[in-house]
Parts: C-alpha cells; sequence; structure tokens
C-alpha cells in the first residue's frame, strides 16, 4: 500500500488498545537527502532532520505499546556514496548516540546495534558498546539499529557459524533447519517483524532483513522521512489492522481459529 499523506483525521492505531497492533515494526527511514535537495540544502541537513523524526516515530511506538521497533540507518551498501557524505554521516551517528541515549534511558527503551560493527572506527565502536551497555536492562521499547547492515552478510554470517559447527563435529549437516539458521541471525531472540515500512517512494527491501520478512506485511509511503510523523505512523498502522496474515493457510481457517481464540483464549 502506498500512501501519500498522513491523514490528520486519522484515528489513532497505536491508542485504540493492543489488537491488531504489530509487536516489532522495521523501518527504511529512505528521503532524507531528497528532503535536503527540495530545499536547496545540503544532503546532511535532510539526515539532521530525519534524527528528529525517529524521535517521533520512537516515541509514538513506546507509547503505543510496541515491543520492537527497527531502523535501517547505514546498509553495507551506502559505503559507495561520496566520501564526504559518508563522513558526515559517521559523525551524525557519534553525535546522535551521545545526545539520544540519555534520553532512551530515562524513558526505559532499550537500544541495539546489528551490523558488521567492526566496519567502523574504534571511537563509534565504543560509543555503540557504551549506548547498549546503558540501556540493556530497560524493559520498555527495544529500538535496533541497523547500521552497516545488509540481509546478504546476516544470512552469511549465520551459515558460517553453521558451517563451523558441522565442521568441528558438533553437528550433522541432517540437523540444519530453518529454526538453526535463524537461531544465528542479529535479530535471533526478538520477534520477526510484523510490519514494514519504508519511506520516500520507493518499493523494494534494499538488503534489509532478507530472512526476516519472509512473513511481514509490507507498507509503502511516499513521504520523505523528515517528514514522517506520528500520524503517518498511525496510518501504516491502520493498515496493518485490517490485513488478514494467513502464514499459509486458507482466510476460513485464520476466521474459524480467531472465533475459537475469542471464545477460549
Amino acid at each position: 500500500m502506498v500512501n501519500d499523506t498522513p491523514s490528520d483525521t486519522s484515528s489513532s492505531a497505536l491508542s485504540a488498545g493492543k489488537q491488531n497492533i504489530p509487536r516489532h515494526v522495521a523501518i527504511i527511514m529512505d528521503g532524507n537527502g531528497r528532503w535536503a535537495e527540495k530545499r536547496n540544502q545540503p544532503r546532511i541537513m535532510g539526515h539532521r532532520a530525519g534524527v528528529e523524526a525517529v524521535r517521533g516515530v520512537v516515541e509514538g511506538c513506546a507509547k503505543g505499546g510496541i515491543e520492537v521497533l527497527t531502523l535501517f540507518a547505514f546498509s553495507s551498501e551506502n559505503w559507495r556514496r561520496p566520501k564526504q557524505e559518508v563522513g558526515l554521516l559517521m559523525e551524525l551517528f557519534m553525535t546522535a548516540l551521545g545526545r539520544e541515549v540519555k534520553r532512551l534511558h530515562k524513558n526505559n527503551v532499550r537500544l541495539r546495534v546489528v551490523g558488521d560493527i567492526k566496519g567502523f572506527n574504534k571511537a563509534l565502536q565504543k560509543r555503540i558498546a557504551e549506548a547498549q551497555v546503558l540501556t540493556q536492562n530497560n524493559t520498555g521499547l527495544t529500538v535496533v539499529v541497523a547500521a552497516n547492515y545488509g540481509g546478504r552478510w546476516d544470512i552469511t554470517q549465520a551459515a558460517k557459524s553453521l558451517a563451523i559447527q558441522v565442521q568441528a563435529g558438533q553437528l550433522n549437516v541432517d540437523d540444519i533447519t530453518p529454526e538453526r539458521m535463524a537461531d544465528g541471525m542479529c535479530l535471533a531472540d526478538l520477534p520477526e517483524p510484523d510490519l514494514f515500512i519504508r519511506t520516500g517512494g520507493e518499493s523494494r527491501i534494499s538488503n534489509f532483513l532478507l530472512w526476516q520478512l519472509a512473513y511481514t506485511e509490507f507498507y509503502f509511503s511516499d513521504i520523505l522521512w523528515p517528514d514522517f510523523n506520528i500520524d503517518a505512523l498511525n496510518d501504516a498502522i491502520a493498515s496493518f489492522a485490517t490485513r488478514q496474515r494467513r502464514f499459509g493457510r486458507t482466510g476460513q481457517q485464520v476466521e474459524q481459529n480467531n472465533k475459537v481464540c475469542e471464545t477460549e483464549c
């Protein structure tokens, strides 16, 4: 589904209770650079505005009872961008971690960063580690930031781990199952995404959570990320609430199961 503009009068799906609310929302925050270019500003200004949008979405998810929010901040392919832009993005990441982590901690939000963290400089690695340690015991919303992350990299790391176990005689080839593969992924201990959102008008997943998005509901928005606010998030949640998730079953089976759950659950 594509949603061009958030509805000012739409009911707040996030405030409607737990029913039909996704446990895990994953977002590709696309459109920062184009947002800045439309305003004749340097692209980094769009990324800075995007940080403000993150703050609003995190707050909305926390208040709405969503358990996990995963944000695609920097892909393994983004190193191909102009060197100056990459350098400014790294500086912004450092600044945002320093500025936002205390706010997250105060609001009982747990922060995790997933991806090939070794690709960053030592100072950024240290700040990432410190942020995760500070918030690791928080029990509210979990915010996962995917940085220097790629879905193919994630799957490859899991496959390598299984191969090492087979080579060491700890595991038989026939014991390799989808469940064992999933256990080696970055988000193995979290529920798989229920809702995937991509802003900026593009309709692809760009190597993001390739394994985990197998049964996720997709929502594509034309809104550029810095303009994506709580109303836009509510529209995405409202769309999700209308979907029937069958997981290979028929619609009739799902409806029957829902009726049984209403009387017995």
